[in-house]
């Protein structure tokens, strides 16, 4: 007895997109009758920057240099290599048998510390030049078989991050941080199984492959696929080629500079230069070779893959400084928009800036430092002084030190401004109670001081603290209206310390005289 053949034609295709959309929880009847209209197509444009390439590498460089202190040798290298891709890539869509022709592309591998501004490099790379930018930390990763992520997503979400434009999607960058964590480690049975598997899955894509635009568990990718047959509407572009993607990694490599020590004192080439100091592991790893990433773990063809090695070097107290001062993208301009979203703006003291720059330093992560130590300084100020008249105030050196006892500083010497504040606001309610109510409200000198009182130690406003004490005043108060015809009520102190037992008493008053 054989298998019964599948069934074809108009019923079985429909039936197989029922099937497909309860999986992915749609309805058949919520489809649309007809196919929308299509989009006239927009990759010319948006291929435009690509197309039209011109930049040169002082001009990269020199876009680095807005946002990125520091890193002169990295900003070079990464703006030479980048101008040669892309230049590369515009001749090859002049010229579509230029494409054609063996090219070795200008992959990058970053080697150095965190915070330094590897990720920041590549994004100002992809905003300036126009293409999308996937970026990725390596560890999510496993090969195929495994609990893990595919590489094969990255190219796919190159396609997300260009709107689905896939032509402009084949020439973006995919950038993969912390590579060093998938280099094979030895192990009793041999090189370590999912380390490898990554690297070899991730040498595909750097050589040239054609990637599905679909994944096999992409179930409403199918559906829609499924969708345009039944429509009639051709099979469409399927995969994308990466070919022309731009593939930068990047790591820390803790333990790299020892391969190279090793290999440099069995060479006996006079490593005593080298040796001591705490800049000693960014020279070593300047120093590293092929061989040297091997022994750390990578494959041959993985890192052969990867001609274009930048180091970048740890961050100085007085990097860190110039970031603060002089980068586009200075941390501390977002404190600054912060403040200004409650109308409080602030300066910084030069001292202040060199002991923030000194305290991130300790931090030893980099830029990623400043806003540690910015945060762990402006905390309470946010906290705090949207609710106080304070609207302007100086970062010292002292404040670095003790925020605390700062911010108290502050707090106490916007006191005064704050009690007339809130006296204005007393005014400002009894006169939106009239306007509400048709009830004026005459509050006494000694209430209007209990409302204030009791605004500071609640830290509450006025509106906050007459809704809580007077909420049973409209119903009360024309109750008493009615009874004696007044419509002006005076507010006591006692009133606002005890505001029911004081209005029940007012009442029953009323109701007497009116008896």
């Amino acid at each position: 007895m054989t298998d019964k053949p599948p069934e074809h034609g108009p019923r079985a295709l429909e039936e197989q997109l029922r099937d497909l959309m309860r999986k992915a929880g749609m309805s058949l009847g919520a489809m649309p009758d007809k196919a929308p209209e299509a989009e006239p197509p927009a990759a010319a444009g948006r291929l435009k920057a690509v197309r039209e390439f011109a930049l040169k590498p002082r001009d990269l460089f020199n876009h680095f240099g807005r946002f990125v202190i520091g890193q002169e040798e990295a900003k070079r290298v990464l703006s030479v290599a980048i101008c040669d891709h892309y230049n590369h890539v515009r001749r090859c869509i002049e010229n579509p048998r230029l494409a054609e022709e063996e090219y070795a592309k200008h992959n990058i591998i970053l080697l150095g510390p965190s915070g330094v501004g590897k990720t920041y490099l590549m994004r100002c790379a992809a905003r300036l030049i126009g293409v999308p930018l996937v970026k990725a930390d390596a560890t999510k990763f496993s090969e195929t078989g495994y609990v893990g992520h595919d590489v094969e997503d990255l190219v796919r979400d190159l396609v997300k991050a260009a709107d689905g434009d896939v032509d402009l999607a084949q020439y973006g960058i995919i950038y993969l941080d912390e590579i060093d964590k998938i280099a094979g480690q030895a192990t009793g049975g041999g090189r370590d199984v999912s380390g490898r598997g990554v690297q070899v899955n991730l040498l595909k894509l750097m050589e040239e492959t054609d990637v599905s635009l679909f994944s096999q568990t992409d179930l409403l990718g199918q559906v829609q696929a499924v969708m345009d047959l039944q429509r009639g509407k051709g099979p469409g572009r399927r995969t994308i080629s990466t070919r022309h993607v731009l593939f930068i990694v990047s790591g820390a490599f803790d333990g790299l500079s020892e391969e190279v020590r090793r290999r440099l004192r069995a060479g006996r080439i006079g490593f005593a230069a080298a040796a001591g100091g705490e800049g000693d592991n960014t020279a070593l790893l300047r120093l590293a070779e092929t061989q040297d990433f091997v022994k750390f773990g990578f494959e041959t063809e993985f890192i052969g893959r990867l001609p274009i090695r930048v180091v970048c070097e740890p961050l100085s107290a007085d990097d860190l400084e110039e970031i603060m001062l002089h980068s586009e993208g200075s941390i501390l301009k977002q404190y600054r928009d912060d403040f200004e979203g409650y109308g409080i703006g602030f300066r910084v003291a030069g001292e202040a800036v060199k002991a923030v720059a000194a305290a991130a330093y300790r931090e030893n992560t980099g830029a990623r430092g400043l806003m540690t130590v910015l945060e762990r300084v402006f905390r309470g100020h946010k906290f705090e002084l949207p609710s106080t008249p304070v609207r302007a105030f100086e970062v010292t050196a002292e404040m670095v030190a003790d925020p605390g006892k700062a911010l108290r500083g502050l707090v106490d010497s916007g006191t005064a401004r704050m009690e007339e504040r809130l006296r204005d606001d007393v005014r400002a309610y009894a006169e939106r109670f009239r306007r509400q109510h048709g009830l004026s409200l005459a509050f006494r000198s000694d209430a209007v001081e209990a409302v204030v009182a009791l605004c500071l130690a609640e830290r509450k406003s006025v509106d906050e603290i007459c809704a809580a004490r007077f909420h049973d005043f409209e119903y009360g108060l024309k109750l008493i209206a009615r009874n004696t015809g007044r419509t002006s009520f005076a507010v006591t102190r006692r009133l606002v310390e005890h505001p029911s037992e004081e209005l029940s008493r007012r009442i029953a008053r009323s109701f007497a005289r009116a008896g």
